[in-house]
């Protein structure tokens, strides 16, 4: 099944004029950029492709620490604001799954909550593959299918799914099923599992009413080492062989 890319795009242009979809916290955002830095390993100077830029803001955290980082997003209207609010921000229009780079012309490429949008992502883990040299490397981070909260309100087979805020396309994964998915691609694989990464916006105005909860049971609960597997967010990382 192919991803529908004009309710993508559709979907993240409306959100332009708001700019209401930088989702998490300031210390959650670092979290992750910390996490790329960590389990990549790559070196400031690195050149690394921010894939599902959005409106750039981890791009721009990537630029911070020194990488060369540019951003790639289906929403000329999200760049469009990007390019304001990060001036020399290289933030390029385009397809994850025919990316506008070289055969192994990256360091290091982050995939911005994107694997999840792809019904099938094999497309987009090939491109990956191109484009990062031989031993470049990658971090991706998704919603975890194991993860209660996850499932209860993201997964359309549960009774209490709710579509507002989330693209048709989209659904949280499965740990092993991605693994295999850039094992077979390819690249040399790893797991780990995120909690702590504190929501400050949801779509749904009831949803919001809980976030707080939410985010106070996935920092405390979810951290303890026994359930890092029902942690709310994937770390799928690795290395091209």
């Amino acid at each position: 099944m192919a991803q529908d890319k004009a309710k993508e795009i559709a979907f993240f242009d409306g959100h332009a004029a708001a700019d209401d979809y930088n989702v998490f916290t300031e210390a959650s955002n670092a979290l992750l950029i910390d996490s790329f830095a960590r389990l990549t390993g790559l070196a400031p100077g690195a050149r690394v492709a921010d894939l599902g830029c959005g409106s750039g803001l981890f791009t721009d955290l990537l630029r911070q620490r020194g990488y060369r980082a540019a951003g790639i997003d289906i929403s000329p209207k999200l760049l469009e604001v990007g390019r304001r609010k990060y001036p020399g921000l290289e933030l390029i229009e385009g397809d994850i799954e025919h990316l506008p780079f070289k055969d192994g012309e990256l360091d290091g490429v982050l995939l911005s909550g994107v694997i999840h949008h792809f019904p099938d992502p094999r497309r987009c883990i090939a491109e990956v593959q191109r484009v990062l040299r031989p031993g470049g490397r990658f971090m991706a981070f998704d919603p975890n299918r194991r993860n209660p909260f996850m499932y209860l309100y993201r997964d359309r087979s549960s009774p209490f799914y709710s579509p507002v805020g989330v693209t048709e396309n989209e659904r949280p994964i499965v740990a092993g099923e991605v693994a295999a998915l850039f094992s077979a691609a390819g690249f040399k694989v790893e797991t780990d599992y995120l909690s702590g990464l504190s929501y400050r916006y949801v779509a749904s105005s009831r949803a919001r009413l809980f976030l707080p909860v939410y985010n106070w049971l996935d920092s405390m609960i979810f951290n303890l080492p026994p359930l890092a597997p029902m942690r709310a967010f994937v770390l799928t990382s690795g290395e091209k062989l």
